[in-house]
């Protein structure tokens, strides 16, 4: 059964193993983009929570004519988006709040596992703290494997603006953390190598 089709039961029928199919599958990516965006592990699995709250209460408004994580990656990125214009007007945490460590390989020394996680740290604050518009395509492009086609269609502005907007964030991540390698006094050749760390957050 293809997303689609689970939810055009969830929309007819009301069907609660189609709407738990959906969950099943999408629950950890939905997640994983939250987290991205808001630096929050605990705030990230609510907001997750939230989008198929919302996935249910509208499911009259799924037309069919896109793609079932068209939709969802919609619902989900604009939550976020609220939540960190609310995080702005309240000023509640700072970007730095919330963050987990990474996962480390069996096969790292403590030395090296000490560095990954530094090196992953750096580049989530960095990440975190570019404009949303930056880091929503950043993060749908780079962490969730989306096209610029499939991006367009979730931000719902024009393909071109998305490359635009992605030839930026990365040149604007990239000088973030150049100025926080300079800051730490690390090498160029490192610095050049944390552009390419972001597979590690």
């Amino acid at each position: 059964m293809t997303d689609e089709q689970a939810m055009w039961r969830v929309q007819s029928e009301g069907d609660p193993a189609a709407f738990a199919e959906l969950v099943g599958r999408w629950e950890k990516p939905v997640q994983d983009l939250c987290f991205r965006m808001l630096g929050d592990y605990q705030m990230s699995m609510d907001i997750a929570q939230e989008t198929f709250a919302r996935v249910f209460a509208r499911r009259k408004d799924f037309s069919g004519q896109s793609r079932f994580s068209t939709w969802l990656w919609r619902i989900a990125l604009n939550l976020c988006l609220d939540e960190l214009r609310k995080r702005r007007r309240w000023r509640e945490e700072s970007l730095e709040d919330g963050l987990v460590d990474v996962m480390e390989s069996d096969s790292e020394s403590p030395d090296a596992a000490l560095a990954s996680r530094e090196e992953a740290e750096l580049v989530r604050r960095c990440l975190l703290s570019l404009p949303e518009h930056y880091r929503s395509v950043l993060v749908l492009r780079h962490y969730e494997n989306l096209k610029f086609a499939e991006i367009a269609a979730v931000l719902d502005i024009p393909e071109g603006t998305v490359k635009s907007r992605m030839a930026a964030a990365m040149t604007l991540l990239g000088e973030k953390l150049d100025a926080c390698m300079r800051g730490g006094q690390q090498s160029s050749k490192q610095s050049i190598d944390k552009q390419h760390k972001l597979t590690l957050i």
